[in-house]
């Protein structure tokens, strides 16, 4: 990969672009979010979805998602909202939701490095980097 000097002079910033479509092609799972990237302390990841995820909150970050491929409804307690390609839905933290596709959709996702996909340490899915 060709690298070009950071800011300083002094750090190697690789220099290529993400191909999302070809990150996602590299697995078949669904609900097992794959970091591609990372920026300010976030993850950028792309996950397969479909079926319905577990009723699930982030006490302490909001939940992004942008839909790359298909339709996913993100259901809350107070109402559903319904996203197709290139839409994008922002869960406030603490809110409690759970996303469904009726057939397989890609997302991107960003979140704070770490952050449990369900919400749950010991619940979540480990982060695999692609």
């Amino acid at each position: 990969m060709p690298e070009s000097p950071g800011v300083s002079g002094k750090e190697k910033v690789p220099v290529q672009a993400i191909n999302l479509a070809a990150k996602l092609s590299t697995f078949t799972e669904h609900w097992q979010p794959r970091v591609v990237g990372q920026f300010n302390g976030n993850d950028l990841m792309v996950v397969k979805v479909k079926g319905e995820f577990v009723w699930h909150k982030h006490d302490d970050t909001d939940d992004f998602f942008l839909v790359l491929k298909g339709r996913i409804d993100i259901q809350m307690r107070d109402g559903t909202v319904e996203l197709g390609p290139g839409e994008v839905f922002v869960v406030p933290k603490g809110v409690e939701h759970r996303p469904v596709a009726v057939e397989e959709a890609h997302v991107l996702l960003i979140e704070p490095q770490g952050t449990p996909n369900t919400g749950n340490a010991e619940t979540a899915a480990a982060r695999r980097v692609i």
